[in-house]
């Protein structure tokens, strides 16, 4: 049941309403003393008391922007739940928040409302449920945090406090601000934590970092002025980068943790509202925002009884993190941020305007991506980053909003591991791996170059090379044992393959193509001596689409140095684009890459990484 069905999602008044009726769902599953609630049986790392102070905290993110200037009439139900769960001697008690406890992170949502509506979250309560309340925020200063994005907690948690003139720490506070400006690196961008560790770039950069950064910029820049300007400054230069991560239709390229957040990726353009910055132009923004939330919100996110879904594009479990609790997705509600804006703000007189024209190709060498955009298919070309959140969603060589990527099955073998937008290698034949790391990396124009060596004496050259709509894959592979490999082109939606008439599978002269419905996907290989085959993936393991194919070219590589190269491309409804494939030029010691009528693209040579 999607609650939002009915909402045109074009008005002010229309995403007022959208907030009311998503939280509406969890009302029926909130505690009798109304500080927690738990929808569904599954469960996270943290202890079921953390998930269930999730769904009371996270509601509040969409919550308290609405309430600056709108009716709620449910206000009492939070609040009843605010001093039961921080009241020590409450059966519904919130408890101790120690090192790392997921509380801490759920106590940031809280300090908003401080900040934002202490007429629904402070003014009401007496002075003993104020200290209470104060009394287990502050444990905040005392804990250990993670050294990333987490440290923001205890920013918006002691801005709370303050703006009500409660105890709180405000030189720690300056002290965690300078920690996290630490983590910049410039051109806008920051990693989620220090470099040296394993601190992707990926949405924590919008939807926490520069978000976070812009609510501190905002509401304590009068009383830091410098560190606001910073804030704001990094926003503005990311921003005419960030957009190149959307598609005319308001989809963001699927990369990374946390996507279970959904339409948390509109956060950032709310933020820039917020923080009343325009480094696009106010139609432009508002339209980046609300093609998002409303391209969500028409999706089959929910469950039966409304409840937005563990998953991305539908409900599944496969691709989540172990932090992912049933009410992890209500992370989605800081997209609406601008609803704290006054009615008269330009954020909310602008009419939406569409994508501007963007270039093919954009390099962005702080995400270590070339954002490739044509014929209605927006991907993004990708070198590996380390992270301990899943390898598939940091390690593939492109990511897509229209085929998105898969995450690794349960069962071994062949065409199991997730092998869409992958090279893959077994010493067995039998269980597949794909990097979790590269050696080494270079980006050449728009050449992304780097280096992987998955065991001892076995080493992998690979340059993705984009000639849109398709992209080429060339790879030197040096081993001192035999070596299996599988690659694999974008998945596609299998949808309608109850009806033979309806797809088609082609397997010959090094290609292999499938065609669906819901458009086409194919891998045509090089120097045609690898075997084509379309694989049908495991149910529920890719983010788009709960059953998918992925053409793939499988070989066996015998000890010693093998150039092997593909052309990809996918498209949702095109094939004019399929008889274009680039193609390869070998040498003794190279490859060049030519697109189809005979232009250098790249020459790949083994000293380039």
């Amino acid at each position: 049941m999607n609650p939002v069905d009915g909402n045109p999602l074009r008005t002010r008044q229309d995403f007022e309403r959208a907030v009311t009726q998503l939280v509406e769902p969890l009302v029926p599953h909130f505690s009798s003393g109304k500080a927690r609630v738990r929808p569904t049986a599954t469960g996270a790392h943290f202890p079921d008391g953390s998930a269930e102070l999730e769904g009371f905290a996270r509601p509040l993110w969409g919550l308290v922007p609405l309430g600056v200037h709108s009716e709620y009439d449910r206000w009492p139900l939070f609040r009843t739940g605010l001093v039961n769960g921080t009241d020590p001697s409450h059966e519904e008690y919130w408890g101790s928040a120690d090192d790392y406890s997921q509380k801490l992170v759920e106590m940031a949502a809280i300090g908003v409302g401080l900040e934002l509506t202490p007429e629904h979250l402070w003014d009401p309560l007496s002075d003993g449920e104020r200290e209470r309340l104060v009394t287990w925020l502050n444990q905040i200063n005392e804990a250990e945090l993670h050294d990333c994005n987490w440290l923001f907690f205890r920013v918006m948690v002691n801005m709370g406090l303050r703006s009500v003139g409660a105890r709180h720490d405000w030189e720690c506070t300056q002290a965690t601000l300078d920690r996290l400006e630490t983590f910049y690196r410039g051109g806008g961008w920051y990693t989620d934590g220090p470099e040296e560790g394993q601190s992707p770039t990926d949405y924590y950069i919008p939807w926490a970092m520069h978000l976070y950064g812009l609510l501190y910029a905002t509401i304590a820049g009068d009383e830091d002025p410098e560190r606001a300007a910073r804030f704001r400054m990094r926003a503005e230069e990311f921003a005419t980068q960030h957009i190149d991560w959307f598609d005319e239709y308001g989809r963001a390229l699927p990369y990374g943790r946390s996507l279970t957040y959904r339409f948390a990726q509109a956060a950032f353009w709310g933020g820039l509202a917020f923080a009343d910055l325009d480094p696009l132009p106010w139609g432009v923004i508002r339209g980046l925002w609300a093609r998002n939330v409303r391209w969500w919100l028409n999706q089959p996110i929910f469950t039966d009884g409304g409840l937005l879904s563990v998953g991305y594009r539908y409900p599944t479990l496969k691709p989540s993190e172990s932090y992912n609790s049933p009410n992890s997705p209500y992370w989605a509600m800081k997209a609406f941020l601008p609803l704290a804006l006054d009615r008269d703000h330009p954020f909310w007189q602008a009419d939406e305007e569409p994508l501007p024209d963007r270039p093919e190709t954009t390099v962005q060498p702080e995400a270590k991506k070339v954002i490739c955009r044509s014929d209605e298919h927006l991907f993004a070309l990708s070198l590996a980053q380390d992270s301990v959140h899943g390898r598939e969603k940091y390690t593939k060589f492109a990511y897509s909003t229209a085929f998105g990527f898969s995450v690794a099955g349960r069962m071994p073998g062949p065409g199991q591991a997730a092998h869409d937008s992958a090279l893959a290698l077994s010493l067995d034949g039998d269980q597949y791996k794909i990097p979790a790391s590269l050696a080494a990396t270079a980006i050449d124009g728009t050449t992304l170059t780097s280096r992987w060596e998955p065991w001892d004496g076995v080493s992998v050259e690979t340059w993705l090379v984009p000639a849109l709509p398709w992209h080429a894959r060339v790879h030197r592979l040096q081993a001192n044992r035999t070596i299996y490999s599988e690659e694999g082109g974008f998945a596609l939606d299998r949808s309608g393959d109850d009806d033979r008439t309806q797809f088609t599978h082609e397997t010959a002269s090094g290609t292999a193509l499938a065609r669906y419905p819901n458009g086409l996907s194919g891998i045509t290989d090089g120097f045609s001596d690898r075997t084509p085959v379309v694989v049908a993936e495991e149910p529920n393991t890719n983010l788009n689409h709960s059953r998918t194919v992925v053409p793939t070219l499988r070989a066996t590589h015998d000890a010693g140095e093998h150039w092997f190269a593909s052309a990809v491309m996918a498209t949702p409804n095109s094939e004019a684009a399929w008889e274009q494939a680039p193609t390869f030029e070998p040498t003794d010691d190279t490859v060049t890459v030519r697109t189809h009528d005979g232009e250098r693209l790249y020459e790949c040579g083994p000293s380039d990484v």
